[in-house]
């Protein structure tokens, strides 16, 4: 496919979410299997026009003045790929598979459109009504963090310990160009292309074998921050595909007794290949499908050293790699994981023993699922503390005390402030 028919196909794509309002991700699938004759990067370049339009929607439209796929993909263009209105007008020409030619109002507001006046949702790119919450964590660093959020994610990886660690991996990787990450000792950044795309890395043979996974260093820190010991007995409670369970093996050596459960059997699936891969070894705990799922952690209440919850939440602070989710996003699904995370907040509660931990981690920068939730769980729930997050991260990794934001209960990790997803820390012990 010629670019100018891959526009062509990012905005029936486009089309396609708008008019039915379902995830990016099922409609490329769907435009891939009826047009079988583009090839994967054929594929590959289309998603990654779609993902652009979609970080840079609101601003998109407000330099276009239009809200139509057409003009949300001209901003992109524009603004996330820097093209000027004679490139933008040699894909647009209206010739074989090529979008309409640009008209003399799209070709003006190229020229000539700015954010200069855009409110800070627009600039920022996110929902009008999220802006109070994101402003209360953020402040006067709104919107560079907003605009930070808008970029293309980085591609990082984390080396399994229990075959390799990260000094002796990287000559076998230099292939990949790879570097450490900043604060995370496992993990290594992989550049992207141009066009946002890294290399395949599951198909490489270190892959295979075990060596790594792939994992964004704000979620290889929050693993790291839960601070699991040899001899402990952990339980990921929300372990959907096991990436953290993983991570604590590696940290412990296979020292922890792991539990990993999840209340939907199907996120847990994949756990067992990489398991298998990694060399990890944890128990696997699945309920049964069927109307009423049997608790299948009873028989640990009380007796947790460390409970780990991965909490159902909103995933703001992932809108780099779903920028299809933040326009989704609507106040009754917040309110809908704000319940959710009470629930597993309680169920870890039950589990901990005197003395024990509880750590509980979301991907969101929402202060009502981070700080907010642990206030409701702290005012119905007796016998819990919070443990300082300054003390966990001096323990754990100091060099990240300038970086993160310390809020009331935990800390927060921003892709401004730390270069990751938006993940939340914080941690809780049961005393007396």
């Amino acid at each position: 496919m010629t670019p100018s028919a891959r526009c062509s196909a990012a905005i029936e794509v486009l089309a396609d979410i708008a008019a039915r309002r379902r995830p990016a991700a099922d409609a490329l699938k769907d435009w891939g299997l009826a047009h079988r004759f583009a090839g994967s990067g054929d594929r590959a370049a289309i998603a990654s026009l779609v993902y652009d339009a979609l970080r840079r929607r609101a601003a998109a439209a407000w330099i276009m003045q239009d809200e139509t796929p057409r003009a949300v993909l001209l901003g992109a263009l524009r603004l996330q790929q820097g093209l000027a209105a004679p490139s933008i007008a040699q894909l647009f020409s209206g010739e074989r598979f090529a979008p309409e030619p640009l008209s003399v109002e799209e070709r003006a507001r190229l020229d000539q459109g700015t954010l200069a006046e855009a409110p800070p949702h627009v600039a920022g790119d996110v929902p009008e009504w999220v802006l109070p919450e994101l402003e209360s964590l953020l402040g006067d660093d709104l919107l560079p963090e907003l605009k930070a959020l808008a970029r293309r994610a980085p591609l990082d990886i984390r080396l399994n310990a229990l075959r390799q660690d990260r000094a002796a991996a990287l000559p076998a990787l230099a292939h990949l160009r790879a570097e450490p990450t900043p604060f995370a000792p496992q993990g290594l950044r992989i550049p992207i292309g141009a066009d946002g795309r890294g290399p395949a890395l599951h198909v490489e043979p270190e892959f295979l074998e075990g060596w790594y996974e792939i994992q964004d260093e704000g979620s290889q820190l929050a693993a790291l921050l839960c601070e699991a010991q040899a001899g402990e007995t952990v339980v990921d409670l929300c372990a959907g595909g096991g990436g953290k369970t993983l991570a604590l093996a590696s940290q412990t050596r296979n020292g922890a007794r792991l539990i990993a459960s999840d209340d939907d059997p199907r996120r847990l699936a994949p756990i067992h290949e990489r398991l298998r891969r990694s060399g990890a070894e944890a128990e696997v705990r699945t309920p049964r499908t069927g109307r009423a799922r049997a608790d299948v952690l009873t028989d640990l209440d009380g007796t947790v050293d460390r409970v780990v919850v991965d909490a159902p939440c909103t995933g703001a602070g992932t809108w780099r790699r779903n920028p299809d989710a933040k326009w989704r996003l609507r106040p009754g699904s917040l309110a809908t994981r704000i319940a959710e995370q009470a629930v597993v907040l309680d169920r870890a509660a039950r589990l901990v023993r005197p003395g024990g931990r509880i750590t509980y981690i979301t991907c969101s920068l929402l202060p009502q699922e981070n700080d907010g939730a642990l206030d409701a769980f702290l005012g119905r729930t007796a016998g819990f503390g919070v443990v300082p997050a300054r003390d966990v991260v001096a323990r754990v990794r100091p060099d990240l005390a300038d970086a993160v934001r310390f809020t009331h209960h935990g800390l927060q990790m921003s892709p401004a402030r730390t270069g990751t997803d938006g993940f939340y820390v914080a941690t809780l012990e049961r005393r007396g």
